[in-house]
């Protein structure tokens, strides 16, 4: 369960101004952003992401020995915030360095509280200022290369043009309409989005931390799907459970459409393609 690719966010720690003679090692929690990272710095960085299976489960997750290794030569460390990869402050406690640059994503948005949706790599408003700070950071640990990673800042955010435009579009298009989710994975999408989330957090908190949502958050959730309240379901398809299944099955004997999203990116595909692929995904789910 490993790749190549790296998030970042700017809780720098250390100096980090040091020069490499190789390639720059940077280690990302989620590969989500260790794509971001590895597009801004190419062809200067070398970057592991920790979390890249399509059945990876953050809160489930046990780091092994490669994962402490990465860590512990990692150059700048990109991680997530807000409890999704508690895991990373232990394998960076288990190896303390001072010239370590570690991003924190959670922090460049300025978001915290145990109730936040910790997936905010579906913010589309936000991911400038995401791929800013990961570029902040490869250039604090790699004055070198500072040149090279501007450009590459710039070259993605070039990239993020059709993305904003499909969220642009719904927006513009289907503003107030009403959507749920079986887990709140896509909710900064649905928000920036313009759409309306029905779905009860007595549902969706329960399902993504894979506890049983009790018998009236059910009841309420079913209750969407039946008298066509909502015009999409968004369901996680890296995290199937009984309780979702039903509610899938139900959606689509009622024909709303249903949209799938994921957790991690898939393999062979840009972040950017990734999200991209979903927005319109959601579009053509809100068209029928």
């Amino acid at each position: 369960m490993r790749t190549v690719i790296v998030l970042v966010v700017i809780t720098l720690t250390g100096c980090g101004s040091t020069s490499t003679n190789g390639p720059l090692s940077v280690v990302a929690a989620e590969n989500v952003y260790g794509n971001i990272a590895a597009q801004i710095g190419v062809p200067h960085v070398s970057v592991t992401s920790i979390l890249t299976g399509p059945s990876a489960d953050p809160h489930l997750f046990e780091p092994g020995t490669a994962d402490e290794l990465a860590v512990a030569q990692g150059k700048v460390v990109v991680q997530n915030g807000l409890g999704y990869d508690a895991f990373m402050k232990k394998l960076e406690d288990a190896s303390p360095s001072g010239s370590r640059v570690v991003v924190t994503v959670a922090d460049v948005l300025g978001i915290d509280g145990a109730d936040a949706n910790p997936h905010l790599w579906y913010d589309a408003p936000q991911l400038g200022r995401i791929a800013g700070a990961i570029a902040a950071a490869l250039e604090r640990a790699d004055r070198r290369h500072a040149a090279a990673y501007r450009a590459g800042l710039a070259r993605f955010d070039r990239s993020l043009a059709p993305l904003r435009r499909a969220v642009a579009t719904i927006r513009s298009r289907y503003a107030g309409v009403p959507v749920a989710y079986t887990e709140p994975v896509p909710g900064y999408l649905v928000a920036a989005a313009g759409l309306r989330n029905l779905a009860p957090d007595s549902f969706t908190r329960p399902i993504e931390e894979g506890t049983e949502p009790s018998p009236s958050a059910v009841a309420a959730m079913s209750e969407l799907v039946a008298h066509h309240r909502i015009r999409a379901l968004l369901y996680n398809a890296q995290a199937p459970s009984p309780i979702t299944a039903r509610l899938r099955a139900a959606a689509r004997s009622a024909g709303i459409p249903l949209v799938p999203v994921r957790e991690t990116l898939p393999a062979g595909r840009t972040f950017q393609q990734w999200q991209l692929d979903q927005a319109r995904a959601l579009a053509a789910a809100l068209a029928r």
